[in-house]
């Protein structure tokens, strides 16, 4: 931990012109990319809880909304730590290919970039071919049930690239955000990229032992407005 040195997070004083604009320019397109995703995902989600929570079973519409909300962290973690770090050797065969071509460059290139809006938000058509298999499959039980918990993931998964987006381009003092903002940044170090795999909570890197050390939290997560990096 000794090659750690304090920056100030969030803070554009040492920041050139030149640099403070191409964040502004990377900005507009990230927030342009996710507008379209955000009301497609967001307008399913709403018409599935209307439809749950006006059935005769909002006490299991209720269930199912919090297990979905349990399962995108998860998911989020698991798809962070066991599909965008791992790369994807091209070889023989149509699902090789695949995974080099589209999986290998999608979030090593963020790593390389962190403020190319290209690898920080998602398109609405990232999710769109699972979401159609997903759907139909949720309504082999009632809207109140596999619905709910879909949407509710869904919308987790809406939550979490707005809250990247924030950890990029956002200065929000909100304490919450300031956290997992200097949680995400450090894990775009070097000695960051092989812990914290967690986006919007730290829970399942304590279950799965990829918590920063507590030292390092301790100085991470300080009142002062620093962040550590290397």
């Amino acid at each position: 931990m000794d090659s750690l040195t304090s920056i100030s997070i969030g803070s554009q004083k040492s920041e050139r012109p030149h640099f403070i604009l191409y964040k502004r320019q990377q900005a507009q397109i990230a927030r342009r990319r996710l507008f379209p995703t955000t009301i497609f995902y967001t307008t399913f989600f709403i018409i599935i809880l209307v439809l749950a929570f006006r059935s005769s079973h909002p006490l299991i519409a209720s269930v199912f909304f919090v297990a979905g909300v349990i399962n995108w962290t998860l998911v989020e973690y698991l798809f962070h730590r066991y599909v965008l770090h791992v790369h994807f050797v091209d070889g023989k065969g149509l699902i090789r290919k695949w995974a080099h071509k589209r999986l290998d460059p999608l979030h090593f290139e963020h790593h390389k970039r962190p403020w190319d809006a290209t690898h920080i938000t998602g398109m609405i058509s990232d999710l769109l071919p699972l979401f159609f298999v997903a759907v139909p499959l949720s309504f082999i039980g009632p809207v109140y049930t596999l619905p709910v918990l879909l949407a509710a993931s869904v919308e987790c998964y809406i939550f979490e690239e707005w809250a990247h987006y924030t950890m990029h381009f956002c200065r929000i003092k909100n304490r919450y955000f300031r956290y997992i903002k200097r949680f995400h940044l450090y894990h775009h170090s070097a000695k960051g990229e092989t812990l914290g795999y967690g986006m919007t909570n730290g829970f399942w890197d304590i279950v799965f032992g990829t918590r920063y050390p507590t030292n390092l939290r301790a100085k991470l997560f300080a009142k002062s407005d620093t962040c550590l990096t290397t």
